[in-house]
């Protein structure tokens, strides 16, 4: 796994923050995707699923204001906030939920976990299978792109 230098500052900062987190939590999206070794890959931010719980103590320990409900018509999270002091912005999601192509919501919470190592930290990611399926949920362009590099992966 080759990560560029912001990516895994900010992935250290946030091992670092979940720290005391009681309950699983992943990096998701092309942050994940990119500890798998798809490449080559964009990280413009670190998106990280996690329990409500936890992301309020997170919030109110760390300053981060909860963002008003979401109007995204294919994403809402029940809590959601933005940390923006690291290299790279930090979304955190809480109770996630995507109205899937056949026009449902239904929630997306990982259910596989896997461990990687950055610089004496451990983040956590779905196994691959596992985000492959959130790629092809979300079913956006940038998505598909996604799905092929981390095909190349498997």
């Amino acid at each position: 796994m080759s990560l560029d230098i912001p990516v895994r500052e900010t992935m250290v900062a946030v091992a670092t923050v979940l720290r005391s987190a009681r309950d699983p939590w992943w990096i998701v999206t092309s942050g994940a995707a990119a500890l798998h070794g798809a490449a080559p890959i964009s990280v413009s931010d670190i998106d990280v699923m996690l329990s409500v719980r936890d992301a309020k103590d997170l919030f109110s320990r760390i300053g981060i204001t909860q963002a008003p409900p979401s109007v995204h018509p294919r994403f809402r999270s029940e809590v959601f906030g933005q940390w923006k002091e690291n290299p790279l912005v930090v979304e955190f999601m809480a109770d996630f939920t995507l109205r899937d192509l056949d026009g449902v919501w239904r929630p997306m919470r990982p259910t596989t976990r896997q461990s990687f190592t950055i610089a004496d930290t451990t983040v956590y990611a779905p196994e691959l299978a596992e985000l492959r399926g959130m790629f092809q949920r979300f079913g956006r362009p940038k998505d598909q792109t996604r799905i092929a590099l981390i095909d190349r992966i498997t």
